[in-house]
This record gives structure tokens, C-alpha cells and sequence, in this order.
């Protein structure tokens, strides 16, 4: 076509469809370029024109006027399938791969696990290839999840215990999950941070200044969610007698309280068991040792870090207990129970299949 401006014809109602393309602000920017290119051929503009006021080069701007008038709108709505590069990785080099990479260590003096570009100089490929395979496969050597499988001795009976007591919690009764949350430090930073902003994430110091430390007793109404608490500097059996009183009297008489704690010996002090049996409609169910997971309180706990202490920036102990009622207070206002969901059975499952794993790995 060159410089000649000899027009291009269009089909019949395909100059509306194009002009709609011009409109739209949804199609991709290359269609959009492709009708510019065929309405300014159709008005008589040149291929050299026509490059140069879209934007594209002359021979792209050729291109589309030669596959319009072969094909129509159809032959320019799409870009045709490309031939790409050849495949490299056959299934049994990816399956090499995915045995390397699960059943090898590389060289202990090298590093503790494979990361692609190791891998790849161990097998002779490209370390982009080593990590399509790794994502192919969900594979993730950089990443490790922690785990505890608890060596109670009563471990089923606890399980059963206090699942029991989440799904199906006795009649008459208030259900309680209790823990404290101990060694809270008032820390703050040796410098001021930068705020948050377009581009780039709020920053603070590494170090810090310590101001002293708080514990933070807390008492989960599972049903509700809302949470009974009170700061104290230590956490003996003296302290946790006293909170423990506190909650047991902000119950309605005539109604049992069920507490879901863990073994710590505080909680097991004989003052303690004298003051249950003074008590009767209190009673304690104990997680399994090393069984934290199964206390709900924790997920408060969790909450309270990721909202308020991880960033907290505190001159003193007083200004961190503040903080805490505040937080605290705030959130018994409309307070979110924490669902239990798992039953006893789907945990002891998944415990005796985790064993039965760890059992044959060693």
C-alpha cells in the first residue's frame, strides 16, 4: 500500500462496529489501535500517516489492513496463536526434579534447604525451570511450617474433654477459655518511624527501649466472645486466684462456670484446688499438655498482637495496661465469638495420621 492513499473498503456495518471500539473503555488498547488504523485507511490515509499518528510501525499498520481485507473484523479482533519456544522440561525431568527436591539435601555447608539456583547447578538446568516445576507442584523449600504433637499421656481424653465443651457445652453454664498472656513488654522505639504512604510501607526501628513488663490475665466467654481481663506484674497462683475469683463472680448465681486453661502449675497450686472445692459449680477442664492450640483464647491473643502491641510504640507500664483496657473495652462493645468447628474425632485423626508420617520418615 505504501504511501498511496487509496482508501480502504469497508464491509457493510463494520464501520459502526469500529467506531464503537473507539468508545469503549473496556477492550484491550491494541484492538482499539486496530480500528484507528482501519477507519483512518477507509478516510484515505496513508499506511505511513496511519503509523505515525497511532503510534505503531508502518509495516504493523500494513498488517491489519492486508488481514481486514483478507478476513474481515474477524481476522482482527484476535492476535493468531504463536508457535513460542519449543518445551525443554519433559515429565521425568520435571519428575527429577520433584524427587531431588523432596528426597535430597544439598550440602550441609552450602545451606540448610534448595533454593532454585542451587538445585539447578546441582541437576545442570536453568534455575527458572526449577522454579515453574516448584510452582507446578506447590513446592516451597524456602517456607517451613511449625508443629508440636503433644506426648499427654491423657492426650484423647483432653481432646474429647474440651472439644466436648466447645460443640456441645453443658446446660445452666457459662464456658470460659482463660490464659495469660505474660512478659508484655512496654517497649518503645529508639527513633521515630515513617508514616504509611503511596509506594512504600510505614517503617520503624529495629531496636528498642524496654520500660518494663505486664501480664495480661484474660477470660473468654466462648459463647459471646466477650472478654473479662485485669493487668498484674507477675503471674504466681496468687494472681491467678484473684482473677479467677473476679470472673467467678461476675456469674449469675445458680449457674456453673467451665474453664478451659493449660497445665501451668499456678493453675494447679493447692490453694487453688482448695478454693474449687469451696466452689463447686467450678470447673477447670485442662488442654493436653503442649495442646495451646486448643485453647480459644489464644486467637484474642493473636488478635491483640497483629492490632495493637506488634506496632506500639510506649513510654511506661502504665501507658501499655492504658492501651490494653482501651483495646479491650472497645471491643466488648460488639463483641465476635470464635467459632469451634473441628470435632474430637477429626483431631484424633489427623494426630494419628501425623504420627503415623513422623513414624515412617524416622
Amino acid at each position: 500500500m505504501g504511501n498511496s492513499t487509496k482508501k480502504l473498503r469497508l464491509r457493510r456495518g463494520d464501520r459502526k462496529v469500529l467506531e464503537s471500539w473507539l468508545r469503549s473503555r473496556t477492550l484491550p488498547q491494541r484492538q482499539v489501535e486496530r480500528a484507528r488504523i482501519l477507519l483512518g485507511a477507509a478516510g484515505g490515509e496513508s499506511s505511513r500517516s496511519l503509523a505515525q499518528s497511532v503510534g505503531v510501525a508502518r509495516d504493523t499498520a500494513r498488517l491489519w489492513m492486508r488481514r481486514y481485507e483478507a478476513e474481515g473484523l474477524k481476522g482482527i479482533e484476535q492476535d493468531r496463536p504463536r508457535a513460542g519456544r519449543p518445551r525443554k522440561l519433559t515429565p521425568a525431568v520435571e519428575a527429577d526434579i520433584v524427587e531431588q527436591t523432596v528426597n535430597e539435601n544439598p550440602p550441609p555447608e552450602v545451606s540448610t534447604h534448595w533454593t532454585s539456583r542451587l538445585l539447578a547447578e546441582a541437576m545442570g538446568l536453568n534455575h527458572v525451570d526449577i522454579w515453574r516445576t516448584w510452582k507446578k507442584y506447590g513446592l516451597k523449600p524456602h517456607q517451613i511450617r511449625r508443629f508440636k504433637l503433644s506426648r499427654d499421656p491423657r492426650l484423647i481424653e483432653k481432646i474429647h474433654d474440651v472439644v466436648g465443651v466447645y460443640l456441645n457445652p453443658p446446660d445452666n453454664a457459662v464456658v470460659f477459655s482463660f490464659d495469660e498472656k505474660s512478659q508484655i513488654q512496654a517497649l518503645d522505639r529508639t527513633q521515630p518511624g515513617l508514616p504509611l504512604k503511596k509506594g512504600r510501607a510505614g517503617t520503624m526501628t529495629h531496636d528498642y527501649k524496654r520500660h518494663g513488663t505486664t501480664t495480661l490475665f484474660a477470660a473468654l466467654e466462648v459463647a459471646t466472645g466477650h472478654v473479662i481481663h485485669d493487668c498484674m506484674p507477675r503471674h504466681r497462683h496468687q494472681e491467678f486466684l484473684k482473677f479467677i475469683k473476679s470472673v467467678e463472680r461476675t456469674v449469675e448465681p445458680g449457674l456453673d462456670i467451665h474453664v478451659i486453661l493449660d497445665n501451668y502449675a499456678t493453675h494447679k497450686h493447692e490453694k487453688v484446688r482448695r478454693w474449687l472445692e469451696r466452689h463447686p459449680r467450678v470447673h477447670f477442664h485442662f488442654v493436653p499438655t503442649g495442646g495451646s492450640w486448643l485453647n480459644l483464647v489464644e486467637r484474642f491473643f493473636g488478635e491483640l498482637d497483629d492490632r495493637q502491641l506488634r506496632r506500639l510504640a510506649v513510654t511506661s507500664v502504665g501507658e501499655l495496661v492504658d492501651v490494653i483496657n482501651a483495646y479491650i473495652r472497645n471491643r466488648n462493645k460488639d463483641p465476635t465469638p470464635f467459632a469451634w468447628t473441628k470435632s474430637a474425632k477429626e483431631i484424633i485423626k489427623k494426630i494419628e495420621r501425623g504420627l503415623r508420617t513422623l513414624e515412617a520418615v524416622h
